[in-house]
Order: C-alpha cells, then sequence, then structure tokens
C-alpha cells in the first residue's frame, strides 16, 4: 500500500485519520505540524506517495508545507484538510500542486475514500463552497 504523511495538530483527529489510513493497510507517518512534516519529509528523502495535512497549525501551516514539498518533491501528491471556509479559499489558488481539499468535520468512509481517490491519481471531484454549508 501506499507511504502517507499525515500533518495534523490536532490529537484527536490525528489519531482518528491516522488509524483509518493504517485500517487500509498503508504505512502513515503522523506528525503534528507542518515544520515537523517538512522535517519528516527531506529526512525520508521524500519518499512518500501523499502528503495529507491540515491547513491551519502551529509553526508551519499546511499552505506553505504543500508549497514546500512539491517544490522539492514534485511527484508527492498532496492533499489538504480543514474546517475554515477562509483557510479552503486560500488553497484553491494551488489547483495546480493540491489534488483537493477535504472540508472537516469529515467521517471515517470520507476520509478514506479520498485518500483512495488522490492515490489512484482520479480528478477531485469538486464541491462549491455553497454546496458544503448545504446551500
Amino acid at each position: 500500500m501506499a507511504r502517507i504523511l499525515l500533518a495534523e495538530d490536532d490529537p484527536s483527529v490525528r489519531g482518528f485519520v491516522a488509524r483509518a489510513l493504517e485500517m487500509d493497510g498503508h504505512a502513515v507517518l503522523a506528525t503534528e505540524d507542518g515544520g515537523l512534516a517538512a522535517e519528516a519529509m527531506l529526512e525520508h528523502e521524500g519518499a512518500f506517495d501523499l502528503l495529507l495535512s491540515d491547513i491551519k497549525m502551529p509553526v508551519m501551516d499546511g499552505i506553505a508545507l504543500a508549497l514546500r514539498v512539491a517544490d522539492q518533491f514534485p511527484d508527492v501528491t498532496i492533499l489538504l484538510m480543514t474546517g475554515f471556509a477562509d483557510q479552503r479559499e486560500r488553497a484553491h489558488g494551488l489547483d495546480a500542486l493540491v489534488h483537493d481539499v477535504v472540508p472537516k468535520p469529515f467521517t471515517l468512509a470520507d476520509i478514506r475514500a479520498k485518500v483512495k481517490e488522490a492515490l489512484d491519481g482520479r480528478e477531485a471531484s469538486t464541491i462549491t463552497l455553497a454546496q458544503q454549508l448545504g446551500a
């Protein structure tokens, strides 16, 4: 299966996502912020299939992390997560670098499906902000 680098500052979300992906057979290295994730990416010389990162985190946010990883390791697929609409909008300018942005909260099935989609290289299904908010 895939090697996934997870960057998420909320310990409960980090644990939930890591366990969900490990259930699918993926090897997950979980870090608590973007700075540690950037260090792990360098330490492992980009040997990850997917970077799954929250956008809003201390030290280095997910946008800065995505830019750094895309520059240094362009073959790594990037999938971002956020619970903040304004952060999701910031990520839309990175369409060429980021596979998709997963809105929080999400279910176990949601995150597993989005990761599978990203790893399979399928085009992300676009959901507008209005659709996310139920309008």
